[in-house]
């Protein structure tokens, strides 16, 4: 983002990025159902007596590792070449040249998310998004689903008048797709991307799959708990390494 963008954070730093290798990405974020074909005993909890770990709900309570290990899990399932490296059951690195199933690079989530698909098949506009329902505050109503008034006793700041009619995470594609076809891209919860943290530079980067080496992974995208204009637009960037109640993840793959 710009400097001059309010709610900008110092790590928004604006830089080229091309894509070059096609690539996939998942239209929905991975439920509850679809985690647990994996870890038959996942849990992803609840928060004051509301449900997080309904069948149709985005999984939550993951730590990174758990989302690249559920990504070779399925390229194993589809008899794909795995992306991600496991030594004694930690992931240790990956395959760039590998087709299978991985995380989202955060080049990519941000493309999927801030460039608005044409009319024109496999063509995009030049416009970015600030937020996914455009360039202003407050979102329409029941645009997608943030800290609204029913999660206001379980947040600390949320949309002031905003009412989406979940009070946490709501089952995957309850809201209307973005102009890709990708639903809850930017809310509901947020999501792991493959690329460790780090406060980019201004270089030109080609298909960047981020540093070779770091502590923490970036995170991508508002959910049900957040309700600032630091949090709600496209460009913010958050990092962790463990799981939360309001984070979990698409999947990815090149298509070549």
């Amino acid at each position: 983002a710009p400097r001059s963008d309010p709610g900008r954070r110092a790590d928004e730093v604006l830089r080229t990025v091309k894509l070059e290798r096609l690539f996939y990405l998942q239209n929905k974020e991975v439920t509850n159902a679809q985690f647990r074909l994996f870890e038959p005993n996942h849990n992803s909890g609840q928060i004051q007596g509301a449900s997080l770990n309904r069948e149709k709900q985005p999984v939550v309570q993951i730590n990174w590792q758990q989302a690249a290990q559920y990504c070779n899990w399925l390229s194993r399932q589809e008899q794909l070449p795995q992306f991600y490296i496991e030594t004694e059951g930690l992931i240790t690195g990956h395959n760039p040249k590998s087709a299978g199933y991985r995380l989202p690079t955060e080049a990519e989530w941000a493309w999927a998310a801030r460039r608005q698909a044409s009319s024109e098949v496999g063509k995009t506009s030049d416009e970015q998004l600030k937020f996914p329902w455009g360039d202003a505050l407050p979102p329409p109503e029941r645009f997608a689903n943030y800290a609204d008034r029913a999660a206001g006793n379980l947040v600390g700041r949320i949309i002031f008048g905003y009412n989406d009619n979940h009070a946490v995470s709501a089952p995957v594609g309850t809201f209307n797709a973005n102009s890709h076809g990708l639903y809850d891209l930017g809310s509901n919860v947020a999501e792991w991307t493959h690329d460790y943290y780090e406060i980019p530079d201004q270089n030109v980067v080609t298909d960047h799959l981020g540093p070779e080496k770091g502590e923490f992974r970036v995170i991508k995208g508002a959910s049900w708990m957040h309700g600032t204009i630091t949090e709600l637009r496209l460009s913010f960037r958050d990092y962790g390494i463990e799981g939360r109640e309001d984070l979990g993840f698409r999947i990815a793959r090149y298509a070549e």
